[in-house]
């Protein structure tokens, strides 16, 4: 093979012994995820906000950003559900450029692997004990999603590997809710397809295992924009499109029908300030249709401490180094907005 074997992983039940979870901690997860799977199910009428930084870069400073949100959750937790976005891995449309702590836990440091698993498990841990938050990650590599399997509370499966089976299985395997984007290509039959292959249950080879899923019934649309023939962004958050996706699940006879809006990305163009407009938006076709208000579970945002975005090696505290984000000054005025929209 051309490739160079430069250390193998400790497995994930190794990392788990060296790093586990407290009771206390088990118990405050346990309880967050029913309370997710009852938005989910439409047992709670709550507004799910996924909200982060693009990528976790740094711990101190994703740390902070959760303190922030969870003193912000206090005053608004009996009409939305927050999960602090803690993305420690980031695609690459060429596979060049910041692949996201798990590679690299210092971004200006070469990749240690190894290194990377260990800082990412420590960074969901502090989250949940230290301010109560169980996270979402994105699961970009299905076979280490078992590294913080006892810690996540949603998982996203992005534009890129939505079409994946090992994706869409390892989907069909989890107990938490699962959010299939739609593809790049905007083809919401591919988001519907995959939703169907992780609702329902598969034998398949996981981690070298021969496994049997159950089936996720939580696994559920995100709406993220796509790109046109011609290389432009386009959004389908639109009440037209929210519509459209609303017939697609009633044709399909998928459980729980419901989609969290990605107001990043395709669907604001990649102009982070867009978010704001597209959250009220969204609200607004809410109150218009019950049908879309059934449908609408919440949102992804992409926020942290300070707005834009820097390069690597840039030294502002809390500024992404991914996509342009949100400021908190706004994200904290948008959380707020939100609430009392609904």
């Amino acid at each position: 093979m051309n490739m160079q074997f430069n250390g193998k992983l400790p497995i994930p039940k190794e990392i788990k012994e060296q790093y586990p979870v407290s009771e206390e901690c088990m118990e405050i997860k346990a309880r967050r995820d029913q309370e997710l799977a009852d938005i989910l199910t439409g047992k709670s009428d709550r507004l799910l906000l996924v909200i982060g930084p693009c990528s976790a870069d740094n711990e101190e400073a994703v740390l902070e950003y959760i303190s922030r949100l969870a003193r912000v959750y206090e005053q608004v937790q009996d009409k939305i559900m927050i999960v602090p976005r803690i993305y420690t891995n980031k695609p690459r449309t060429t596979g060049a450029g910041y692949k996201g702590m798990l590679h690299q836990p210092d971004p200006t440091e070469k990749p240690n692997l190894i290194k990377g698993v260990i800082a990412i498990r420590k960074m969901h841990m502090k989250a949940l004990s230290e301010y109560g938050m169980s996270s979402a990650d994105e699961m970009l590599y299905p076979e280490n999603h078992r590294y913080l399997s006892d810690l996540l509370s949603y998982v996203a499966v992005g534009a890129r590997s939505v079409e994946d089976q090992q994706h869409r299985l390892t989907a069909s395997g989890l107990k938490i809710p699962v959010g299939m984007k739609n593809p790049t290509s905007g083809d919401l039959s591919v988001m519907m397809n995959a939703i169907n292959a992780a609702q329902n249950s598969h034998m398949f080879v996981y981690r070298g295992w021969e496994v049997k899923s159950m089936g996720n019934p939580l696994a559920h649309a995100v709406l993220r924009g796509y790109v046109d023939n011609k290389g432009v962004s386009a959004p389908n958050y639109h009440y037209e499109d929210l519509v459209h996706l609303n017939e697609m699940y009633v044709k399909s006879g998928l459980a729980n029908p419901g989609v969290v809006v990605d107001t990043n990305h395709s669907n604001s163009g990649k102009q982070y300030l867009e978010q704001i407009r597209i959250c009220k938006e969204v609200l607004h076709s809410t109150r218009h249709n019950a049908d879309i208000k059934k449908l609408v579970k919440g949102f992804m945002i992409e926020s942290y401490i300070e707005d834009g975005c820097q390069k690597v090696g840039e030294t502002v505290f809390g500024k992404s180094i991914t996509d342009p984000c949100l400021g908190w000054e706004k994200t904290e005025r948008l959380i707020y907005d939100i609430a009392e929209l609904l």
